[in-house]
């Protein structure tokens, strides 16, 4: 098949195809390629949907109609002759159909070559240009059907999706502290009593100066108890006072931080949607934030099902990785898998084996929404459910002892405290012998008396030498 037609060519000298590696020199130009084969059926196809489906046809290695009733001409004429297929499940197919000899082997690959090679001159009246647009045109269509362009199976929108939501939250947090921060000049108390962010600048909004609490109404916004401590607190405060251009530029901060909060909320339902029509099954085993983040680090939904487990429990941690393989220390056990719910239930003990199982079923999910025809959720629950028992049963194993006949609970009895007080023992801190530091005065008499005695004695021998 080419572009718009058919094409049945009729090998003349069969020796010459004998010479597999010099038979590219046959086809160099279109003078010695028609001594090799000739033309003997061309069929024209209607339009370029007919065409697309014969091309799709013989891509996925089955016989169309149009191909079958040429095939069943030929048959009639030449039953004798042996079909050259460049594909040898077509040719299974075809003589399974119609008992047509078909050939397969190198010989035919480097013919088929040759043949596309020198199209232009095996077929007479044919532009270039006209067979280049044609070829184009049904390039694009057959690769827009292997496509099979959906747009509910669009991952980009995720990628986009996640990355925004990152960023989003990001200038969040860089305004609400900008805001607290200005505000906190003129009330600081107030950034002290309302620790919540949105209802901080919904409050700031409403009220603007501090003067105003006590006649303003925030009961929309904050509860009962601690609207009163906010009034108390205003009438009281430390802050200084500011200008009213000053609060207005405050209240435009606010209205941009309440807009921001807004948006973010549409968007994580957004994504939450997006990622239950492309991959329900991850979203279920490790929520749409943790999924998303791993589609967008793979880079494509179909990327990701492409990676181990081992890789995918270890997505996003690539520097530590490399850093401890580096330096010989302990590898991570977690990338971005550590902010699933399940790894995050799990203590600290049991995160690694628990992060491991978790990656294990989520590589079996994505291929399962990549590669699969059913957009059911099935799968991811049961695989869940797996990661979750493991997870209870690694949990409860400190609690259970193993007997002879079995597990059993271990018997918790009740605690007493058996613990003996020792008084500490000072006569081992030194190795001098001990003495008395006062000594009583019989003692020190005796011994000035021996110190006498040794001192005449110690006289009398030196007079008598």
């Amino acid at each position: 098949v080419d572009s718009l037609f058919f094409l049945l060519l009729q090998v003349l000298n069969e020796k010459k195809l004998q010479e597999v590696d010099s038979l590219w020199q046959e086809f160099e130009t279109p003078e010695k390629a028609n001594k090799i084969v000739k033309l003997k059926h061309f069929e024209k196809f209607q339009d370029t949907t007919e065409a697309l489906a014969a091309s799709t046809a013989l891509v996925e290695g089955k016989l169309s109609k149009n191909l079958k009733k040429i095939l069943k001409k030929i048959v009639a004429k030449d039953a004798h002759e042996q079909l050259a297929v460049a594909d040898a499940k077509l040719g299974g197919v075809i003589k399974e159909k119609l008992n047509l000899s078909c050939i397969h082997s190198p010989m035919v690959t480097e013919l088929m070559r040759g043949i596309r090679s020198q199209i232009e001159g095996l077929i007479t009246g044919l532009p270039s240009r006209e067979m280049t647009a044609m070829c184009l045109g049904l390039a694009h269509s057959l690769s827009r059907y292997k496509l099979k362009f959906s747009p509910d199976k669009v991952d980009t929108m995720i990628i986009q999706a996640i990355s925004l939501l990152d960023d989003l939250d990001k200038e969040l947090n860089n305004y609400i502290m900008r805001c607290r921060e200005w505000y906190g000049w003129h009330f600081p108390e107030l950034g002290k009593i309302i620790t919540d962010n949105l209802a901080y600048c919904k409050c700031v909004r409403k009220v603007g100066d501090r003067s105003n609490f006590a006649s303003s109404d925030v009961s929309d916004i904050l509860p009962e108890e601690i609207e009163e401590e906010v009034k108390a607190a205003a009438e009281i405060s430390m802050g200084t006072e500011v200008s009213e251009e000053d609060i207005n530029n405050i209240i435009y901060l606010c209205d941009q931080v309440i807009e921001i909060s807004e948006y973010r909320t549409q968007l994580y339902d957004y994504l939450k949607n997006r990622m239950m029509a492309i991959a329900p099954n991850l979203t279920v085993m490790v929520g749409e934030l943790v999924g998303a983040r791993l589609i967008a680090h793979a880079g494509s939904l179909l990327n990701l099902a492409k990676h181990p487990a081992s890789t995918v429990q270890l997505l996003g941690a690539e520097k530590a990785l490399f850093r401890a393989l580096k330096t010989k220390r302990d590898t991570p056990k977690f990338g971005l898998i550590y902010h699933a719910s399940l790894v995050g239930q799990s203590n600290t003990k049991n995160k690694g084996k628990i992060s491991r199982m978790l990656a294990a079923k989520t590589a079996l999910t994505v291929r399962y929404d990549a590669l699969g025809e059913d957009t059911s959720a099935e799968m991811g629950a049961e695989n869940r459910l797996k990661v979750e028992t493991r997870l209870r049963i690694l949990e409860e194993r400190g609690m259970r002892r193993i007997s002879g006949t079995g597990k059993a609970l271990a018997r918790t009895d009740k605690y007493q405290n058996k613990s003996e007080v020792k008084v500490f023992d000072p006569s081992g801190d030194s190795t001098l012998p001990a003495v008395p530091k006062k000594r009583k005065i019989q003692e020190v008499e005796e011994h000035d008396k021996e110190a006498a005695v040794k001192a005449k004695k110690f006289k009398a021998e030196t007079q008598g030498e």
